[in-house]
Parts: structure tokens; C-alpha cells; sequence
């Protein structure tokens, strides 16, 4: 572990340097875990990771959090640096930063610690760090994958069991409890969300499940994750109630063609953008392309939401190992709404999907 949070502060500081930054801030957040294995909290009181090309990585941490910083998996390569409540900690990192440059800095630093570094040193100009870390955490390891790909296990299984239960008569936030409590049953730590929009809701792609009773012949789409192993799963499946109502399963196959055909597509060397137009041409030619009014994917792994973006006017070139979500949808306002959603691999030849669970539509009672 030591050595692989070591490599990765290496190739993120190569990378800064390569980018022509002079140095790279990052805040607690799950860039910091993924190079230090350190995952304090984010607070008023500020905790940065510094890391520059012409020195060993430094943290700047409250003195108070300093033994808890020393005792992280990747402090054995990094300076710690404490500061006292009282003195200035933006002073104490302009000692550490450069004196002037470009500075590469994380997504989740406080706007508040960036101005207070501004002020500091306003020789610096500071640009986000995505473009460096981004791509580092966009291609995952062995053990990355095999966290992933055993809470797709877990939200595969959910669905299947979810499936054998009653949906007709009960209300859309049982089902979600239910799918919650599945998910943990099934090897998670927790579940972070479960969407589940039943008939009309189900034409709002992120509808928060409520008190609506569910009845025959609607559509219920689930959308439904949680945290595994510190990495996340992420599923769509849509589902029907007794029988599917009038025209319903014309535009579900067009959905799951548009599924079926973007992930086929995935391949070392292909764009983010090239995704999402397969998607995007098979539901435009079905009549239905206004109706698909989302991106087709995001990346996936410490967070629910990283890069890569599977998005028009995204030009990210796929390497072996990038994991993100193909979830192409169509929702008709008033009437119901489907979406399709599996988290992929890109290998060194083509696609896995982690998701194993059907794509044909279910009909639940």
C-alpha cells in the first residue's frame, strides 16, 4: 500500500510538472485519499497536500490532526507540517509553495482557504487540478476494479431480489427503503441513494421517492447505489407493474438498444463524446432524441461522479481500465420514463460490464 501511494504522488507531481504547473493543492476529499490513503475531514480549519516536483511531498495539517495525519498509510514519504490554532495557516503554506507560478488546485479546497492563499502569495495563479488528478483516478488498478466490481455484485443481486417483491398498492419510499436495506444485505456499507419514480415520476430522472402509491401498469424506474469497499455502485433498471401500459415497450427497446449499442462501442482509443453519440443516434432515430435530455454516462469509483464525463464535446481518449456508467434514457413528461444503466470497464480490447443483471423488461406484481 505504502508503495502504491507513493508511486501515485510521483506520477500526480509528473504530471502537474508536465502540465506546466509549479505545484499541486489538494484538500481532504477522495483526491487526497486515493494518493495518501488520509481522509480527514473538511473543515474551517484548513488541511492541504502539497506536492511539487522539486521536493518530497509536504501536508500542512491543524497541529491538533497531526499524530492522526503521521499514522496515515501514506505519510511515511510526506513531510507533515502542523499548524497552531492562532497563527496563520496560509502564511505556513506560502513556505511551502512556491513564489510564484501556476497552482493546480483540487476541486473541493473551500473557497475561502483559495482566497486566503491568494492573498498570501498573489504572485500564484490557480487553476483546477482535474486535468492532472482527473486522469490519474480515471484508470484504475487491480484492486480498484475488483472493489468495483464487487458492489456491482451487491446492486446486481438487489435488483434481482427487489424484483420478487410486491410493488402494486405500496408507495414509491417503501420500495426505496426496501432497495436501501437490499443493497446492505447484499455486502454494502451503506446505500447512498435509491430513486424510485413510479408512472408519471418516472418522466424525472432524479425524482426523490415518495408518497405516491404505485399502480398497475406503471413504469418504475430504480436507480439505486451505495459504497462498498470505499468504491461505489451505480444501477438503473425500469421495470413494470402487471403489463406494460400502450406503446411502452417500443420506446423500452429503444432504450435498451441505445444500451446495448454504446456500450459495444467502448474500446481503448474512442472518445467520451463517440459514446454518447451511439446512444444518442439510435434514440434520435427512433423520433424520441429530445427526450433524452442527459449525458449518457459519468465515471465512477471513490466518488458516485468523477471523470470521465461520457458527454457531447468531451474529447477524453478511453485507456484500458477507465470505469464510467452507459445510462441512456427517455422520459415523457406526464406519462413515464425509462432509463438503462450498467458501470463498464474499458479492457485492453474492448468493454466489460460490471453489471450482470437482465436488461430485458421485468414485469413485477
Amino acid at each position: 500500500m505504502h508503495a502504491r501511494l507513493a508511486d501515485r504522488m510521483q506520477r500526480a507531481s509528473e504530471e502537474a510538472s508536465a502540465q506546466g504547473f509549479d505545484a499541486l493543492v489538494l484538500a481532504p476529499s477522495p483526491d487526497m485519499a486515493y494518493l495518501t490513503g488520509y481522509a480527514p475531514m473538511l473543515l474551517e480549519r484548513p488541511t492541504l497536500l502539497v506536492l511539487r516536483a522539486d521536493r518530497e511531498p509536504v501536508m500542512l495539517v491543524p497541529e491538533l490532526e497531526r499524530a492522526l495525519a503521521a499514522e496515515a498509510p501514506g505519510a511515511s514519504t510526506i513531510e507533515v507540517v502542523g499548524w497552531i490554532d492562532g497563527d496563520d495557516p496560509y502564511a505556513e503554506a506560502a513556505r511551502i509553495l512556491p513564489g510564484s507560478g501556476r497552482i493546480a488546485v483540487g476541486d473541493r479546497l473551500w473557497a475561502g482557504h483559495l482566497l486566503g492563499l491568494q492573498r498570501t502569495v498573489p504572485d500564484l495563479s490557480f487553476e483546477p487540478a482535474a486535468p492532472v488528478i482527473g486522469h490519474l483516478r480515471a484508470v484504475k488498478d487491480d484492486d480498484e476494479l475488483a472493489a468495483l466490481r464487487r458492489a456491482a455484485r451487491g446492486a446486481d443481486e438487489s435488483f434481482r431480489q427487489i424484483c420478487t417483491m410486491s410493488f402494486l398498492g405500496r408507495r414509491e419510499e417503501e420500495i426505496a427503503a426496501d432497495l436501501a436495506e437490499l443493497l446492505v444485505r447484499n455486502g454494502h456499507a451503506r446505500a447512498d441513494f435509491t430513486i424510485v419514480a413510479s408512472g408519471p415520476n418516472a418522466a424525472s430522472p432524479h425524482h426523490e421517492p415518495g408518497g405516491r402509491t404505485i399502480l398497475p401498469h406503471d413504469a418504475v424506474v430504480m436507480d439505486f447505489g451505495g459504497e462498498l469497499g470505499g468504491y461505489y455502485s451505480d444501477t438503473t433498471r425500469t421495470v413494470v407493474v402487471g403489463a406494460a401500459p400502450p406503446g411502452f415497450e417500443r420506446i423500452y427497446e429503444t432504450v435498451r438498444r441505445a444500451q446495448t449499442a454504446a456500450c459495444e462501442a467502448v474500446r481503448p482509443g474512442i472518445t467520451a463524446q463517440e459514446i454518447d453519440r451511439v446512444a444518442r443516434r439510435i434514440i434520435d432515430e427512433a423520433g424520441l432524441g429530445e427526450r433524452f435530455i442527459h449525458r449518457t454516462g459519468h465515471g465512477i469509483g471513490l466518488e458516485l461522479h468523477e471523470p470521465p464525463y461520457i458527454v457531447e464535446g468531451n474529447d477524453w481518449i478511453l485507456e484500458p481500465g477507465t470505469t464510467f456508467s452507459v445510462e441512456p434514457g427517455v422520459y415523457l413528461d406526464g406519462e413515464s420514463g425509462v432509463r438503462i444503466e450498467d458501470i463498464v470497464v474499458v479492457t485492453a480490447d474492448g468493454v466489460d460490464r460490471l453489471n450482470r443483471s437482465t436488461r430485458e423488461l421485468q414485469i413485477v406484481e
